[in-house]
């Protein structure tokens, strides 16, 4: 699960990192009375206003149709409120989000880490993330931190290190410093780096992140380590354990189509294809958008309705599916092992009634407990519903469907 800037600063600095002081708002006018509390408590003079999205690149990202950047320097209360004006409602447009972009409903206001005459900061990158090769975490970083760090990836890789931490013994001292030395610092800035890594890591393993990404963690003039942006991803099957952490769950941020799924426990992902797809079991998916693929058409989405589906599943699931204007056919290819296939079919019969006026065709096949009596109440239903019992059977008929 991703959560926003301002959310994963606050978590971090719970644990003890330190951390760029902000305050959220939501409208130009909150925005301002955020600076100037910022200002009152932590002395700083400019402010930064930050789009909070669930995307990164937003200081290069764009607000749709302006020259407005998703993070920008205000120096004044003034230029905080037309900043937060022009960010607020606006659709950011990043490398992330893609053409698209997405809404920008909250800026967070932020104290100003680059004040005039800082000339001695250094910005860092730092990441920790499982590698699942070693099923070891690792932490990874890098002098070269700042907005082109994909691009230190690819032209200079080796400026990107990698600290594996094994998971019996945890991260020790020595690794840490390793890390600090790693990075060219020395005398207070090497401590406070020390303290920084150890307290992130802590972090890491105490919220059941699956990701953290502090990109930059700055080096102040006075030798100070603090992280200047966050991105925290969690672990959503450990969330159960993390009730406050589920909380901070921005659906807003989501595919309206992929929170609907979730609401009806269905696996829901999107794609750009013109065949609909309901499955029981991600290998069946798999094989199933390979059917499609090889039939001539395109998957539009991946659709997994679980062991137990039933007619309001089913209902459900089409409902989802129909919402997408480029399915021309949908497939559904279920094996029945937990589930029935013949309550799946009388759930297919009955969503074909309740919606109403499905003008795509429906391709149906179903195997395993139950498929013959399955297969006679598609057929007799009357509606424009095609039974399968084979895969290329169902292929072909998804190839006919599309003709």
């Amino acid at each position: 699960m991703n959560i926003h800037e301002y959310q994963a600063k606050s978590i971090l600095k719970q644990y003890g990192v330190a951390i760029q002081e902000g305050l959220v708002a939501d409208t130009a006018e909150g925005s301002v009375e955020a600076a100037k509390q910022l200002q009152a408590e932590t002395g700083t003079s400019w402010v930064v206003v930050k789009a909070q999205i669930h995307a990164g690149g937003r200081g290069k990202g764009k607000i749709e149709g302006t020259e407005q950047r998703g993070v920008a320097l205000a120096k004044t209360l003034d230029d905080v409120k037309t900043i937060s004006g022009n960010l607020i409602g606006g659709t950011l447009v990043t490398i992330q989000t893609g053409p698209a972009g997405k809404k920008v409903n909250k800026v967070l206001v932020a104290q100003d880490v680059y004040y005039p005459g800082a000339s001695a900061t250094k910005e860092f990158y730092m990441s920790i993330l499982l590698d699942r090769q070693t099923s070891q975490n690792v932490i990874v970083y890098s002098t070269e931190g700042g907005m082109d760090i994909e691009e230190v990836a690819h032209s200079t890789p080796h400026l990107i290190h990698k600290e594996h931490i094994d998971p019996s013994a945890g991260l020790q001292g020595f690794q840490a410093r390793k890390i600090a030395f790693g990075l060219g610092l020395s005398g207070q800035a090497h401590k406070e780096m020390v303290k920084f890594v150890t307290s992130l890591y802590t972090a890491y393993l105490k919220i059941d992140a699956s990701m953290f990404e502090i990109n930059p963690v700055l080096k102040t003039s006075d030798d100070k380590i603090i992280a200047v942006d966050a991105k925290v991803d969690l672990d959503e099957n450990a969330l159960y354990r993390h009730t406050d952490l589920a909380a901070l769950r921005d659906i807003a941020e989501e595919d309206p189509t992929e929170v609907e799924a979730g609401e009806h426990n269905l696996n829901y992902v999107k794609l750009d294809g013109n065949v609909g797809c309901m499955v029981n079991g991600a290998g069946l998916a798999m094989a199933t958008m390979d059917i499609i693929k090889l039939s001539g058409g395109d998957p539009a989405n991946f659709l997994d309705v679980g062991g137990t589906a039933n007619a309001t599943t089913v209902e459900a699931g089409f409902r989802i599916i129909l919402k997408d204007p480029n399915v021309k056919a949908i497939l559904i290819n279920i094996f029945g092992g937990i589930v029935r296939c013949d309550r799946v079919a009388q759930g297919v019969v009955d969503a074909y009634s309740n919606i109403g006026n499905i003008s795509v065709p429906i391709i149906v096949r179903l195997q395993g407990t139950n498929a013959t009596e399955a297969k006679k109440l598609i057929d007799d239903s009357g509606l424009k519903v095609f039974s399968a019992i084979t895969l290329e059977e169902a292929a072909n008929l998804v190839k006919s469907s599309l003709a």
